[in-house]
């Protein structure tokens, strides 16, 4: 099929603060939504409004809101990039954070693996690390999972691998990483989530690993919310 998001039409596949960024564009952060959590975003929020001060791109793909990041999603995200590029003429080595939580959380280290613009940072808030368990987690994530994968030409359990970041640490690009988990999540579980991801990917990769004491799911304390923010920071910018 031919490609259909140009960018008089943005708004309609994705959210995005570019006409609120004055001067120089320094780069372009991605945030991935969690499962299901895909509205319209109609209004800019002061994130939006904060990334647009300092230079920043800020867009919000509106993907299938039980994509897991397959194939289709990332070739659209892909789509959305080029978009901005075009338009704003964009080197195409522009800087690029790969941001979410939870399924998001996912979404964007995978997107770091098969995105045709490599990112140069991921930070991920209680991210799903291992997504053959994930299967079996929650009695409401099968009909997600196959709905993201039915199509794939493998195994479910292969489409599974292909998609989580445990089983992809030895191909993951060579990037910063900034993982937070909380530690009374009881959606994603972070022993079997991210403490198992972090601890193969310090082995060959650089990352950072914060462990929120005493908050739910994806529910970040306002201190770490500034770090997880100062990180996409320091990477675009700095």
């Amino acid at each position: 099929m031919e490609k259909l998001i140009h960018y008089d039409n943005l708004r309609s596949f994705a959210y995005s603060n570019d006409k609120l960024c004055d001067g120089q564009i320094k780069g372009i952060v991605l945030e991935f939504s969690g499962l299901g959590g895909q509205e319209m975003l109609l209004k800019d929020s002061d994130k939006a409004k904060d990334f647009a001060k300092r230079g920043i791109i800020f867009a919000v793909p509106y993907c299938n809101p039980w994509c897991w990041m397959n194939k289709q999603a990332v070739n659209y995200v892909d789509e959305i990039i080029d978009v901005l590029i075009n338009h704003y003429n964009l080197s195409k080595n522009i800087n690029i954070a790969s941001t979410g939580g939870s399924m998001g959380g996912l979404s964007a280290l995978v997107y770091t693996r098969y995105a045709k613009i490599t990112p140069v940072v991921c930070v991920a808030n209680c991210p799903v690390c291992d997504l053959p368990y994930h299967f079996t987690e929650r009695p409401d994530l099968p009909r997600t999972l196959y709905d993201a994968f039915f199509h794939y030409d493998c195994s479910m359990e292969d489409a599974l691998m292909s998609n989580s970041p445990l089983h992809l640490v030895d191909s993951m690009p060579d990037i910063l990483y900034h993982i937070f988990h909380c530690d009374a999540d009881t959606a994603v579980n972070k022993e079997l989530h991210s403490d198992k991801f972090v601890e193969q990917m310090k082995k060959c990769h650089k990352i950072n690993y914060h462990v929120v004491p005493d908050r739910g799911h994806c529910n970040l304390t306002e201190d770490m919310w500034k770090k997880y923010n100062e990180y996409i920071y320091q990477a675009l910018i700095h």
